[in-house]
């Protein structure tokens, strides 16, 4: 398989939610390519702590690690960051826009939750790409935005509504900047929507104090992001210990087929259409999908 011409020595990445979980698991396998890094989050403290791991994985050390505060949600946070990176390294060749927040609330509950949950998962993707594209495509070299969703952004389960909605956002864009790109002349640089499964981070820990049996380490996100952007992929379905690819399929699959069907929404968990959903899952209602119990 070939390399991505961005994921190369000496080359830029700039990396969002970088302190901990996906964004420093990947921080540390583009510093063992020979990337230059600089790392973006809240705090400084956490982002101390992160640049000396990453700099652990890079052959010339500390030098090749920047640290940026950032709050992805102020466009002026993000365009400090921007200029920060290219003041320090010229030049940005992989974007990923990875912090994220959660929980947020259900459809008519916790607006100050929604609001941040937005304002981070969404805005702060926003942001990113519209900062830092025009400057990308200014460099004329080959580069990569990646931004994270979540599948949450694609099944969108009944739960915290904010933050599918958040996730389903960054999904429209990001499909819209990569079409975007393909049609930009001139343009060099591939957009990917890294979809991780069950992984075992800072947010989820909230939740667990050990990594549950069916989680993925962030390590393992990393590597399958690696893969998909040497692969070409946009979408960047990450499987997890519990949930193959093949299940993912059928789940989206099925999630789609609630509007072609006319079935009622979020029918996978309606109780009515809960044994065609199992029978659709185990493929023994492949051709008639929408069937449901009478």
């Amino acid at each position: 398989m070939s390399t991505h011409p961005a994921l190369a020595a000496n080359h830029v990445a700039v990396i969002t939610g970088a302190a901990g979980g996906i964004g420093l698991a990947v921080a540390k396998r583009f510093a063992a390519l020979g990337m230059r890094i600089c790392l973006a989050d809240l705090s400084q403290q956490a982002l101390d702590k992160a640049a000396e791991e990453v700099a652990a994985q890079s052959s010339q050390g500390r030098q090749t690690v920047l640290t940026v505060p950032t709050d992805v949600s102020r466009i002026e946070d993000v365009t400090r960051l921007k200029d920060a990176a290219y003041q320090r390294f010229g030049q940005v060749d992989v974007l990923m826009n990875n912090a994220g927040t959660a929980p947020g609330g259900g459809p008519w509950e916790n607006i100050d939750a929604w609001r941040r949950v937005l304002d981070v998962n969404l805005w702060g993707v926003i942001n990113g790409v519209q900062v830092f594209t025009p400057h990308m495509l200014e460099q004329g070299t080959p580069a990569a935005i990646v931004n994270t969703g979540s599948k949450q952004g694609i099944t969108c389960p009944p739960g915290d509504t904010a933050y599918n909605v958040s996730k389903a956002g960054v999904k429209v864009l990001t499909e819209a900047l990569a079409h975007s790109l393909r049609n930009t002349d001139g343009s060099r640089i591939t957009a990917h929507l890294l979809v991780p499964g069950s992984t075992f981070t800072g947010m989820t820990r909230r939740r667990h104090t050990e990594k549950p049996p069916g989680a993925w380490w962030p390590e393992q996100v990393a590597d399958m992001l690696i893969e998909g952007m040497n692969g070409g992929d946009f979408y960047i379905i990450c499987p997890d210990n519990e949930v193959t690819r093949e299940i993912d399929n059928r789940r989206i699959l099925w999630a789609a087929q609630d509007i072609t069907e006319n079935r009622p929404p979020l029918s996978r968990w309606h109780p009515d259409y809960s044994a065609a959903f199992e029978r659709f899952l185990n493929a023994e209602t492949a051709d008639d999908p929408s069937s449901a119990p009478s």
